[in-house]
């Protein structure tokens, strides 16, 4: 965000969202150096199984089709862009990231209008965005969220979970260039496979179409977001995970392509009086991109997810 012009007052939203970033991070360095105490599995009640704890949590803090409630904060740090360099603003050497809080809010019968698993997933972000007349910007994005209906077939002793439902993308930001300014709809796709000991492989993919639009000025959107899923249980608590990379992919002419990959470590966490929670350090880059003026070329994402077993009771798991 751009400071104020008036000398001496600048913006309180910059200093909350470097507060917050601060925050998250120092959060992760304390828990990454914590001493774990007690089984998260505990806590659930449930039956053992021949899949270990911590593999067990790595799977549903990264399953998209979990009906683990929980909520991911991550800060995606971009130290790198792809973007014009005039002599005005120079877009490739501007700093930007966003700040993300995706609660996943499972509904599973009989607590549910429908007789299968519901999931919601609504994701709240504050983006530090290029400003037109050079620096930065720190505004609030639009609000995407979809409902999916996980299906019970096949068996989940397959390893085979699936889910579809409709996608929104509500336009809540604060900014212009925060925001694609339209509202849409579109279905959605999830898909996970747990077949393979220490394994996991998802896909979550959506179409939102835009119908309404908050300015004439605003072009219309159709785009194909595909997010990968990955991750692999190492040992005592680590693991390979790649869940944060998202392909968009435009179907009008000349619309963007942006072809990303992430990787990186994450660590489960259990500590006695605090929920079980899993933390992760990934690395992302795009391989590929097509008519994206301003778009990431390097991406740090620094995140935790939290999970909150004991309102599985209350919403009838």
């Amino acid at each position: 965000m751009i400071a104020s012009s008036i000398p001496g007052k600048a913006d309180f939203r910059p200093k909350a969202a470097y507060l917050a970033r601060v925050l998250l991070i120092g959060l992760v360095v304390i828990l990454c150096t914590a001493r774990p105490s007690m089984s998260w599995a505990q806590s659930e009640a449930e039956p053992a199984s021949t899949v270990s704890e911590d593999e067990k949590l790595v799977q549903e803090t990264t399953d998209p089709l979990t009906t683990l409630p929980q909520v991911s904060i991550r800060e995606s740090y971009v130290p790198a862009n792809y973007g014009p360099c005039t002599s005005g603003p120079c877009f490739r050497d501007v700093v930007t990231n966003q700040l993300i809080v995706r609660p996943l809010i499972p509904r599973v019968p009989p607590n549910t209008l429908l007789p299968i698993p519901q999931l919601v997933r609504p994701t709240f972000a504050l983006l530090t965005t290029q400003s037109s007349r050079g620096g930065t910007r720190t505004e609030f994005g639009d609000l995407p969220i979809f409902d999916v209906a996980v299906s019970p077939w096949p068996k989940k002793e397959t390893g085979l979970l699936w889910g579809i439902g409709p996608s929104f993308v509500f336009p809540t930001a604060t900014s212009k260039s925060a925001g694609q300014g339209a509202w849409q709809a579109g279905p959605t796709l999830g898909a996970v496979y747990k077949g393979i000991p220490r394994l996991l492989l998802g896909i979550v993919i959506q179409n939102p179409v835009s119908f309404a639009y908050t300015s004439p000025s605003r072009p219309s959107q159709n785009t194909l977001l595909i997010q990968p899923v990955f991750a692999f249980y190492l040992w005592d608590k680590w693991y390979l995970r790649s869940a944060e990379a998202t392909w968009t992919l435009g179907w009008r002419r000349h619309s963007q392509t942006n072809l990303p990959i992430s990787l990186g470590l994450g660590r489960s966490l259990v500590i006695h009086g605090l929920p079980p929670m899993s933390l992760f350090v990934t690395g992302e880059w795009t391989v590929y991109r097509q008519f994206s003026p301003l778009s990431p070329q390097t991406t740090i994402n620094f995140g935790i997810t939290i999970a909150f077993p004991q309102f599985r009771k209350i919403w009838g798991s």
